[in-house]
């Protein structure tokens, strides 16, 4: 019997099924009773189930990251579905399959990473050219930028994330270059590859994405400047070329500013034509890609709006559901 999917389980139905436990929580309810908290995951999305009247036995007895087999009811709770459960059991990871359980990118990572490929190789700047070169030979490299999430939780957060996230930017930049004759494309192009490429050595794509730990100390925009400097020094050395020092510093400054603002975590805010592109780009392409994900994933079909999303600080509407009444089916007349 084929298994069922988070993303195919409807209120009411009794649930026997495999999940990875992607997070874990022991926590008291209004009466001062413990309930444990599962966010149990598949590749469809996730589910938080609720054990009742739960211990610190049943809380240690297995790990984020473990497969469980679960039994319990799905039920909808302020218009959301939630798997209350009444009991579980460690599951033996030799007998899942992987494919199952972790989220992945909709498109084939080799076409896209085709397009990087293609798009980088139309730079026409010798240096930036060699640089691009130099990252793109880096096998292992590239082997990881093709598989990390761009997030943990937000945008992009599944295998091959990252890989889309860069290749839908470039994409984008192509578009857009024409309107902006004064933004060098050769340049900005760069930035887009590099500006997240930390986050090969920030994130873990294991079982559960999640941060390094020396990821959680320092973070991918200092890394991201690091494999730069390892990079152009590279470059150096192949061409016995000088890199251009300006040019250097405008690469580096793209990667230290692409946040945008100092609160949202970049060391500087962008000062440059190019900064501001990649900024506004990054920006743009992660709050759509977000936007259109919580609207098709949101299960409850009676409401017009999603559940509150506590990141974007907002509901987004997905529009009146079929067959229900309206006032007004349309505007005959504008007073």
């Amino acid at each position: 019997m084929s298994r069922r999917y988070v993303q195919q389980l409807a209120d009411g139905e009794a649930v026997d099924e495999v999940f990875l436990a992607a997070d874990k929580q022991l926590r008291p309810n209004r009466n001062g009773n413990l309930y444990l908290q599962i966010e149990l995951r598949d590749r469809t999305g996730a589910m938080i189930g609720r054990l009742w009247n739960a211990n610190e036995t049943q809380f240690r007895s297995f790990e984020i990251g473990d497969f469980l087999r679960i039994r319990g009811k799905v039920q909808s709770f302020q218009g959301a579905l939630q798997l209350i459960l009444s009991n579980f059991d460690r599951h033996d990871a030799q007998k899942v399959e992987l494919t199952d359980f972790l989220p992945h990118t909709e498109h084939d990572i080799n076409k896209l990473l085709e397009r990087l490929r293609g798009s980088l190789r139309k730079i026409a700047n010798g240096h930036l050219k060699s640089l691009a070169e130099c990252f793109l030979m880096d096998e292992e490299l590239v082997r990881a930028f093709s598989q990390v999430p761009a997030g943990v939780r937000n945008h992009h957060a599944y295998v091959g994330g990252l890989l889309e996230h860069v290749v839908t930017m470039l994409d984008a930049a192509d578009r857009l270059a024409p309107l902006y004759p004064s933004v060098d494309r050769d340049l900005l192009a760069m930035g887009i590859f590099l500006h997240d490429i930390g986050k090969t050595r920030e994130l873990s794509c294991g079982r559960v994405f999640s941060y390094t730990d020396e990821g959680q100390l320092v973070g991918h925009i200092i890394f991201g400047i690091e494999m730069l400097n390892d990079k152009v020094q590279q470059v150096a050395k192949l061409t016995g070329d000088g890199f251009p020092r300006e040019l250097y510093w405008r690469l580096k400054h793209l990667i230290a500013s692409h946040h945008g603002e100092l609160s949202f975590g970049s060391p500087v805010v962008p000062m440059t034509p190019e900064a501001v592109a990649l900024h506004h780009l990054d920006n743009l392409d992660a709050k759509i890609h977000t936007f259109t994900r919580e609207i098709r994933d949101d299960r409850n079909t009676t409401t017009s709006w999603t559940q509150y999303n506590t990141s974007l600080g907002r509901r987004l509407f997905k529009g009146v559901p079929a067959g229900a009444n309206q006032e007004q089916d349309s505007l005959e007349q504008l007073d």
